[in-house]
């Protein structure tokens, strides 16, 4: 049978001690413990300038502050919005749409995005798309309409129509349709259109 263990009593917290005044700190002591945490924020994972500005406006109301440390982590390398959309645009399995759709939810200015955009290689994004069909392309073969399914799996991924269609076409060709299920009527394999 189980028993819940009992908690040991704490003891009383000393009146003294919540009653004695804490020291205001000094701006440098906020300039420091504002820095701490941008840093922190920043070794966790990259994040962009806007959302860094958003940590630290939650956690200070001075908007000199925050600048000061928003341009000191900058000018020391740690935090860089070209890096963020360089590796978004990095990312595979992902289209340019997505990488538009989320660098923007993420505040990049609509210039970086769309010069990240122009750096997008087409083949090699034809050529992911492809490479991710083809991995699905058996459980999407059995789907009612495997062309619709792939097409909504590749349109989910940020893909567009210019790089589904081509990518569907081809993974399509290296499973021909299986004629002896559609012969029996189940007419349910990976015909192509």
């Amino acid at each position: 049978m189980y028993r819940p263990r009992r908690q040991p009593s704490l003891p009383a917290p000393d009146a003294e001690a919540e009653a004695r005044p804490r020291r205001p700190k000094t701006r440098e002591e906020q300039r420091e413990a504002l820095l701490a945490y941008a840093f922190r924020a920043l070794g966790a994972r990259a994040v962009t300038e806007a959302e860094l500005r958003g940590k630290l406006e939650r956690r200070s109301e001075d908007p000199e502050l925050i600048e000061d440390v928003l341009r000191r982590v900058q000018e020391l390398g740690y935090q860089n919005d070209a890096e963020v959309a360089r590796a978004e645009n990095k990312r595979r399995g992902v289209g340019g749409m997505r990488v538009r759709q989320t660098l923007r939810r993420r505040g990049v200015g609509a210039e970086l995005i769309e010069e990240t955009l122009q750096a997008r290689d087409p083949e090699q994004e034809q050529q992911q798309a492809a490479e991710l069909l083809l991995r699905r392309w058996p459980a999407l073969s059995r789907k009612r309409d495997p062309r619709a399914s792939a097409y909504a799996f590749l349109a989910r991924r940020g893909f567009g129509g210019n790089v589904i269609w081509p990518a569907i076409r081809e993974v399509a060709e290296l499973f021909p349709p299986d004629e002896t299920a559609d012969e029996e009527g189940a007419g349910r394999g990976a015909s192509p259109r």
